[in-house]
């Protein structure tokens, strides 16, 4: 853990997984979802993505916010995705047998799933009430026209329309 996150403010946790078995191609379109988001948010999104990758990586995202608590005494809710990516690892070569004596290199990919979270900046807290205070119950409305006036529009645009047709 770095006590100092970006531009010194903060405290950032990360967790590690290695040796995934997944191309980093396809974990890095699921790390693009999460990251900047709260810890409860990307833990949605992950949980409703089809993509199998996502399990791996709601693993890592579990643990982070799990090493923020056990070991820094911070709330795992109370902190957002500061960065989440995924880097390529080691490559098996497995060979598969082809037609006239020939052979078709399988390549195996694995990827190291990074994902690192910060607190939530003390600012936001207070936000909300600010919100309330600010948005009035009641939008001020349009003026409108007395219904008298309106009634009286149509019917000199009938007798316009009517005079244009005798």
């Amino acid at each position: 853990m770095s006590t100092n996150g970006r531009n010194g403010t903060g405290r950032e946790v990360q967790a590690q997984a290695k040796f995934v078995h997944s191309s980093a191609r396809k974990a890095r379109l699921v790390t693009d979802l999460i990251r900047g988001r709260s810890v409860p948010e990307a833990r949605t999104i992950l949980a409703f993505s089809a993509r199998a990758v996502a399990r791996d990586i709601e693993k890592v995202l579990h643990s982070a916010a799990s090493n923020a608590e056990a070991n820094h005494q911070l709330v795992g809710d109370n902190m957002f995705v500061s960065a989440a990516y995924a880097d390529e690892g080691p490559t098996m070569k497995r060979w598969r047998a082809r037609a006239r004596g020939r052979v078709a290199r399988i390549r195996k990919r694995t990827c190291h799933i990074t994902v690192k979270l910060q607190e939530l900046p003390a600012a936001s807290a207070p936000a909300e009430p600010r919100q309330e205070a600010a948005a009035p119950d009641e939008a001020p409305k349009p003026k409108q026209k007395p219904a008298a006036a309106k009634k009286s529009a149509t019917s000199t645009t009938r007798k316009k329309k009517a005079g244009a047709a005798s």
